[in-house]
């Protein structure tokens, strides 16, 4: 399969330079696959989809009428991201969750970014991830935001944009690892010779992580991942997660707490859990605290926390920096805290609660992204480029009903990369989710989850809207 033909369009090719011209850091790459004989990388591709279904690594869409278990799409050809652009990555993703962590931290308790007037008061209690129930807590070391999967894309110029945070329960990074996996066994001898960054070492990392967040250091912490079950739409990652840090995968019938102390049960009785990477939403955490007809919770969890007794990862209430209202002060939030300039830019962002940036986003619906403040997954937005004059005609009415809950973004030219389509390559939009983790200090996995919008012409990547991803290969200097 040759790549003569393929149209690299308006867009930055994340493989090409010009047409024909592979990057310095795809040359290895182009060859290989046009060396191949004719069929053999078609033939690759179907081996690596039959791996996926023989490994069950599946996601669920909610009330799609054939069926909720989905296989990832999987395109073979990787995504390569050069030494010096990664540094650069690397830099800007360290000084956003540095930033955060503080901003998190202040707004739990003395919130000066709101008394010196760099956010709006309203704006932070508006948002549905602010918790007034976490007010005052100190989390074990003082982090908040142990485990985070920032969403950058790239314009066409190449430069990269932050398209949000998330700080919640990030999911994915088990498709990054099953990518890799994919990846050796695929294309054996240009991995080898790319000097591919690794991402194999991600649990481990996880795993330390996790221990040296244990509120006492007398004994070995014991460290649970918390699920809400088999019906989770990221089940698959759950108990790959486990199995892969060897620590336990427990739901909320396997833990109790007793005067402000979480327990495991077990069948030696009951055993001090230290720290819980939690993958089940705020509010559904306590039902003493958040929805009380939460069956999926731990009653008591949240005292024990404010005790200081347990480490939740991520911590309660760190939604509220996932706020797409709050995304366009980042900027400003590290600047306040940090007294620097953001590192890698926002994506150019109008909030449609103030009157002269909504009447702007509703004059000009047909060129914007509009989306919903607490949304994800690629619902509750409007892509204005490819939207009806009926869509526009509700959004505009959304907007006017609650301006809070809306924010507005220029569509960009999403760079792409090719994807195998029958016998040919075609060009498909991508963006990039890395994963970082802090303890204390802050690491950045060299690569990540890149999400390609499979169908053509489609700006939205996300799985749950016909998505798919690739193995991205961050190359060594």
């Amino acid at each position: 399969m040759k790549f003569t033909g393929y149209d690299l369009g308006p867009f930055h090719d994340e493989m090409f330079s010009a047409p024909g011209v592979p990057r310095d850091g795809t040359k290895l790459l182009v060859d290989k696959i046009e060396s191949l004989p004719e069929g053999e990388l078609f033939r690759r591709q179907q081996q690596a989809e039959q791996a996926l279904y023989d490994l069950g690594i599946t996601f669920t869409v909610y009330g799609h009428e054939q069926g909720t278990e989905k296989i990832f799409p999987f395109d073979v050809v990787p995504r390569v991201i050069e030494a010096n652009d990664w540094d650069n990555v690397e830099i800007g993703l360290k000084q956003r969750i540095f930033a955060l962590n503080l901003f998190l931290d202040d707004i739990y308790h003395n919130q000066k970014i709101i008394k010196d007037g760099v956010i709006p008061r309203e704006i932070i209690e508006t948002a549905e991830g602010f918790l007034p129930a976490c007010m005052g807590i100190n989390p074990p070391h003082g982090i908040w935001c142990h485990v985070t999967g920032t969403d950058l894309v790239r314009d066409e110029t190449g430069t990269f944009f932050v398209l949000e945070d998330n700080l919640r329960c990030p999911s994915g990074v088990s498709y990054v690892l099953a990518n890799r996996s994919l990846m050796k066994r695929t294309l054996p001898e240009v991995f080898a010779a790319s000097r591919v960054r690794p991402v194999d070492d991600y649990p481990a990392k996880l795993l330390n992580l996790l221990l040296r967040m244990a509120p006492r250091s007398d004994s070995q912490p014991c460290v649970v991942l918390l699920t809400p079950g088999i019906y989770n739409s990221a089940y698959f990652e759950h108990s790959f997660l486990a199995l892969q840090t060897g620590i336990e995968l427990v739901q909320n019938q396997d833990l109790v707490v007793e005067n402000n102390f979480v327990y495991m049960r077990t069948t030696k009785g009951l055993k001090k859990v230290d720290v819980i990477y939690r993958r089940l939403n705020d509010d559904y955490l306590d039902p003493l605290v958040f929805r009380p007809e939460s069956l999926l919770g731990v009653p008591g969890i949240m005292g024990a926390f404010r005790a200081g007794n347990v480490c939740l990862a991520n911590a309660p209430g760190t939604g509220v920096a996932d706020d797409k209202v709050v995304y366009a002060y980042v900027p400003e939030i590290i600047r306040y805290y940090l007294g620097e300039e953001a590192f890698i830019p926002n994506v150019p962002t109008y909030l449609c609660w103030r009157k002269e940036d909504r009447a702007f986003v509703l004059d000009n619906l047909e060129t914007m992204v509009v989306k919903a403040a607490n949304e994800s997954g690629g619902y509750g937005m409007l892509v204005g480029p490819a939207s009806t004059k009926a869509e526009r005609e509700d959004f505009a009415g959304r907007i006017k009903a609650r301006p809070r809950n809306y924010i507005a973004q220029p569509a960009l030219m999403l760079s792409r990369a090719p994807v195998i389509v029958g016998d040919h390559f075609e060009g498909r939009h991508v963006d990039l989710r890395p994963y970082i983790l802090h303890g204390g200090d802050v690491q950045v996995i060299p690569g990540g989850l890149t999400r390609v919008a499979l169908k053509k012409g489609s700006l939205v990547v996300n799985s749950s809207q016909g998505g798919g991803s690739k193995d991205t290969w961050v190359l060594k200097h």
